[in-house]
Order: C-alpha cells, then sequence, then structure tokens
C-alpha cells in the first residue's frame, strides 16, 4: 500500500483545522492527524480503486 502523499495530507489536514474552528498554532497537531487518518483509511480500504478514493 501507498503513504498518504503530501498533497493528500495537506488537504485533510486543513479540513480537519476548518473543522476545529482555526486555532493558530496547531499547524503540526493537524497535520499529524491527518497523516494518521489517511493511513488508517488505506489499511481499511484493502481494494482501492478510482471509485473509492
Amino acid at each position: 500500500m501507498s503513504e498518504p502523499t503530501e498533497q493528500e495530507i495537506r488537504e485533510r489536514a486543513h479540513r480537519l483545522w476548518e473543522q476545529a474552528g482555526k486555532p493558530e498554532g496547531r499547524e503540526e497537531e493537524f497535520w499529524h492527524a491527518a497523516e494518521q487518518e489517511l493511513r488508517n483509511e488505506d489499511k481499511s480500504n484493502t481494494m482501492r480503486t478510482p471509485d473509492t478514493l
């Protein structure tokens, strides 16, 4: 399975940051949370096709 790309992590982190009310100074926290979420999704999706991306 492939690692999430920097762009995927950036987009997910931005979405999480917005949902949390755009707090300042917590960029690393949201980056790591996004990275972990994407890795967990990858593990749960054994069959990734263009329809499931």
